[in-house]
């Protein structure tokens, strides 16, 4: 027990393993610089398109724009989602940060800073107009490159789609077509809105929560026209809600709104696009056969025939026999009887007492003048 140990021969010992390294893979050492290049060009590229694009869309608001007030809105104060694409850009639904308020947002492509302070300084006169009838212009957005309207938003949307839905109800609702008092109380409330501010046509007509007809899309041409030649110009419109004086001469007047109401008059009752077939059933004592059979005669005759009637008149292709929208007013309110005799006896009573239209006041139209380039396009403006 008491015995040393005996020593330990360290050269008779077994040697132990030799671990090696495992060679590093070539293709790792090949990809990893190059994928680490990629990724610091990638993300310098998109440092520099963020940079270029906050640039480009950077909000403005110069000194003179001040004046404006409240017509002014931050960017970052409307959210927005796309709805559709209108004549003269694309159309979002957005919601007032502040007050959470429901609006339409038009967004208006613009690049060139002429005109620009002119342009915003009429939509801003817009925005202070009031009328149950028109659409309300709430304020405006700009950044470069991009002006964006916000107005007051229409659940319901466009009239045109309740009136040409072919089988496809609009909002998904179970609605065959609108009734007779709801066509009459929008062609009244578009006439009301006409006579105080002189634009309209069917799908510029929006549909409240209650099925108020307004008008909508105005001033937006006048956008466009700033960095053209004045002798550049096209008339543009809906054809079929065009004047003939106004593809001829270029030149507007109330009276070229008289008759796209007319056309208006004539496509909200007979459920379709602008026709010609009116004035001979009028002869014919058939005007019944032109009202829109998706009512299956559930509908005031009296008033149908006068809206066929009337929109006859007021699309009559001489100016000088068409109404005056006040005029329009009173025989849609009853406050006037409308002309007795054929249409031809009422034109030609109407042709020898009513001024030309080049005496009459240019104050401002649905369908103006404006580049050559858009033309053929849905257009609404001020002259």
């Amino acid at each position: 027990m008491d015995r040393p140990a005996p020593a330990i021969d360290a050269n008779s010992l077994p040697k132990l393993p030799h671990l090696s390294r495992a060679p590093q893979s070539k293709l790792l050492e090949i990809v990893l610089p190059i994928a680490s290049g990629v990724f610091v060009f990638a993300a310098m590229t998109a440092v520099v398109i963020l940079q270029r694009r906050q640039l480009l869309y950077a909000e403005l608001r110069e000194d003179w724009e001040v004046e404006f007030g409240p017509h002014w809105l931050s960017y970052k104060d409307v959210d927005k989602h796309f709805l559709g694409i209108g004549g003269f850009g694309r159309v979002y639904k957005g919601v007032l940060r502040k007050s959470m308020s429901p609006v339409a947002v038009k967004k208006v492509s613009h690049e060139s800073r002429q005109g620009m302070r002119e342009f915003i300084a009429e939509v801003v006169s817009m925005g202070r107009l009031r009328h149950k009838n028109v659409m309300q212009l709430l304020g405006y957005c700009r950044r470069k490159g991009e002006l964006l309207l916000v107005y007051d938003h229409m659940p319901n949307g466009s009239l045109d789609k309740y009136l040409h839905y072919n089988n496809s109800p609009p909002n998904n609702r179970a609605v065959v077509s609108l009734d007779w008092a709801q066509r009459f109380r929008i062609i009244k409330g578009v006439a009301s809105g006409l006579l105080y501010l002189h634009e309209d046509w069917s799908s510029n007509v929006l549909l409240d929560s209650d099925m108020n007809g307004r008008l909508g899309d105005f001033g937006l041409a006048q956008l466009y026209d700033h960095d053209t030649d004045p002798h550049t110009t096209h008339v543009v419109g809906t054809m079929g809600y065009i004047a003939s004086e106004l593809t001829r001469m270029g030149r507007a007047s109330t009276l070229t709104d008289v008759f796209a109401f007319g056309v208006f008059l004539l496509e909200v009752t007979c459920g379709r696009r602008p026709i010609e077939q009116v004035e001979s059933h009028w002869c014919d004592g058939s005007l019944a056969n032109m009202v829109d059979r998706r009512l299956v005669g559930n509908y005031d005759v009296d008033e149908a025939f006068l809206s066929l009637k009337l929109g006859l008149l007021c699309s009559h292709q001489l100016p000088c026999a068409r109404p005056s929208m006040r005029q329009v007013m009173q025989y849609l309110d009853g406050n006037a009887l409308f002309p007795e005799g054929t249409f031809g006896q009422i034109i030609a009573n109407r042709s020898g007492s009513e001024p030309n239209v080049a005496s009459s006041p240019s104050l401002s139209t649905s369908f103006g003048t404006i580049s050559v380039d858009l033309s053929g396009g849905r257009s609404c403006m001020r002259a």
